[in-house]
């Protein structure tokens, strides 16, 4: 006598190949197997390179950032957009005061070059690039006639290397009611040699002035009380 399973085993045997039960695989067989067919190169051809995915990554990073920033915002995104404005307008701003970077490294270089000239040869040369609208050149020759002209006076002993904050300083001992100006035109001369800023007419104006002032200014001999 044939036991149940021999009959289950028969007839299954028997059934046509359409009508044959499904085979089944367990889980982790088939997961492995998909894994191992989907790492086959063919599949990944159009995938995006390293660089792309990176770069994919960041710009995802920056959105997340930016949806944070302006839920946390009073305004949203509008109000946002109004505080980076302001952040940039306040950079620019300060750029343009203070100069590039330059000026910190190069700010102790000397108001004159090697050639000596005159009080009045610089003044000379200050007004013929007035004249034909270099402003920044204009304004440190202007700068250099100020200077040149208090050597000559000997209200500064003439000292090679002394730069536009130190000839400032010494000249203000003798001229304190213009120490202030003394200062200004010391920094503007740094800061269009130096620090990138473009000179312009009104900054020219006003060294022009300093200096035909300064000339006809009567020096403290003895100096400011200690």
């Amino acid at each position: 006598m044939m036991s149940t399973g021999g009959l289950i085993t028969l007839s299954a045997a028997l059934l046509p190949a359409a009508e044959q039960p499904p085979v089944t695989t367990p889980r982790d067989a088939a997961r492995e197997a998909a894994e191992h067919e989907l790492s086959e190169p063919m599949y990944h051809r159009d995938d995006p390179g390293l660089f792309q995915r990176a770069l994919d990554r960041f710009w995802e990073w920056v959105g997340n950032l930016f949806d944070h920033a302006s839920g946390a915002t009073p305004g949203g995104t509008l109000g946002l957009v109004a505080i980076a404005a302001l952040v940039v307008l306040a950079l620019a701003a300060l750029w343009w005061r203070l100069g590039s970077p330059r000026r910190t490294a190069t700010a102790s270089a000397g108001v004159f070059g090697d050639s000596l000239r005159s009080a009045a040869d610089h003044r000379t040369a200050a007004d013929a690039h007035a004249a034909a609208g270099r402003w920044t050149e204009a304004v440190q020759e202007r700068m250099r006639a100020v200077v040149r002209s208090l050597e000559e006076r000997t209200l500064l002993d003439p000292r090679p290397g002394r730069t536009a904050d130190e000839a400032a300083a010494e000249a203000a001992r003798s001229l304190p009611d213009h120490a202030d100006a003394l200062r200004a035109a010391a920094r503007t001369f740094d800061d269009v040699t130096y620090g990138g800023r473009p000179g312009d007419e009104a900054v020219y104006a006003r060294l022009r002035t300093l200096d035909t002032t300064l000339a006809r200014t009567k020096p403290l001999l003895t100096g400011p009380p200690a």
